[in-house]
């Protein structure tokens, strides 16, 4: 059985989403009018909802949000067609990867430059860092333009069970069950890359976590889950209106 939302959970995810799009805005994350966010509407995330093609972030409202489906073949014809490497992407790990309910696509500063380097390892130095120890894949065969279905199918190959994953030569992917946890992720994540990339900076060798700290560590951030509500409702009372 493939059970929609109820009424009131889709109006929460569609402002919910809507709003992240702005924050995003507001962090300075966002590029020109491209990249996407995605959240899934159907328990086996063919169905979705997804940003216009070319709308600004800071103009997104949950009414702009396109309702799509990963089996309508004809979702890229007509005007209000989605941006094809949105659905290649999104369409394609949504149907690949239905635990994963909301999709934040950008590339917000540090982490673009982390995905830069030849070994753009997220590496425990720090709390932040190591956040995301055990958490986060790569994928490093950028090709350009991501609007072909095998693209999407192999980030979804490479995302395999991890929340994030850094894509070479490109930015980041963040999934999540809510888009509050998503975004907390994706924000952390950010914090993690900016300060890994500042040390790298200095030239000084790195004071590397011991594994077992970094797993500590890494294990210790689950009981502060609950911050990601807390932080987004606050970040959503700046982009009100």
């Amino acid at each position: 059985m493939n059970a929609p939302l109820r009424a009131s959970e889709a109006d929460t995810l569609r402002n919910d989403l809507a709003a992240a799009f702005r924050i995003c805005h507001q962090m300075g994350w966002s590029e020109s009018v491209g990249n996407h966010f995605s959240a899934a509407v159907s328990e086996d995330g063919r169905q979705f909802l997804l940003n216009r093609r070319w709308q600004h972030f800071a103009t997104i409202r949950p009414d702009d949000l396109l309702l799509l489906d990963s089996s309508d073949e004809s979702a890229l014809e007509g005007p209000d067609a989605p941006d094809a490497s949105a659905w290649c992407v999104h369409g394609t790990l949504h149907r690949r990867r239905p635990e994963a309910r909301v999709i934040l696509h950008c590339h917000s500063p540090y982490a673009t430059a982390l995905s830069c380097l030849a070994d753009p390892t997220m590496v425990p130095i720090d709390n932040n860092t190591a956040r995301f120890y055990g958490r986060t894949a790569y994928d490093m065969e950028f090709g350009g333009i991501a609007d072909a279905e095998e693209e999407g199918e192999r980030l979804a190959e490479s995302l395999g069970d991890k929340s994030v994953l850094v894509m070479g030569n490109h930015g980041v992917t963040v999934v999540g069950q809510t888009v509050a946890e998503a975004f907390e992720d994706l924000y952390f994540f950010e914090k993690a890359a900016q300060t890994l990339m500042l040390a790298r900076a200095s030239g000084a060798p790195l004071a590397f976590l011991p594994d077992a700290v970094a797993q500590n560590t890494a294990d210790g951030w689950r009981a502060y889950r609950g911050m990601a509500e807390r932080h987004f409702e606050f970040l959503k009372s700046q982009v009100s209106g």
